[in-house]
């Protein structure tokens, strides 16, 4: 069953690669006590993910953090070498935090699993972009299959 709003966000470990190496961070940390925006999707270097998803927000980081939002984290089904590599390669500079969730335990956690299989990407994160305030969702918006719509960066300015 998929998280819904007014869920807790729920227990979980991801990793992130910071120039002291790869680093495992619990959910607690990451979204406890703080107001996030992150958002989810299929694959890092993946067309629709790295022409507009990851662009928007990081090209929307000012107007986001304007409206209160203490950080911005995009997170994939992809390990932290790969989403390091992503983020330089996009320019993402210190606007968003790169979260690998390589086991999907995360993404399984909230049910927004995605089969990727026909594709040879296994087991991935639907897209998605939730706003997490000290640990509780506020806001959830899962598009459907092939959508970029409701997961933007302008979708979720509004949403704040």
């Amino acid at each position: 069953m998929a998280i819904k709003v007014g869920d807790k966000v729920p227990s979980a470990k991801l990793q992130i690669k910071t120039k002291d190496g790869v680093q495992t961070k619990t959910t607690d940390e990451l979204f406890g006590g703080k107001k996030v925006v992150l958002f989810a999707l299929p694959g890092a270097f993946t067309p629709t993910c790295s022409a507009k998803h990851l662009p928007g927000f990081v090209n929307n980081f000012q107007a986001i953090k304007a409206k209160g939002v203490d950080a911005i984290a995009c997170l994939s089904v992809n390990d932290a070498f790969v989403m390091d590599a992503w983020g330089k390669d996009q320019n993402v500079e210190d606007k968003v935090m790169m979260l690998a969730d390589g086991n999907a335990d995360f993404t399984k956690a909230v049910g927004l699993t995605m089969d990727g299989t026909g594709y040879g990407m296994g087991t991935r994160s639907q897209r998605y972009a939730m706003i997490i305030d000290k640990g509780v969702i506020t806001a959830l918006n899962v598009e459907a299959p092939g959508a970029f719509e409701v997961s933007s960066a302008e979708s979720i300015l509004k949403a704040l």
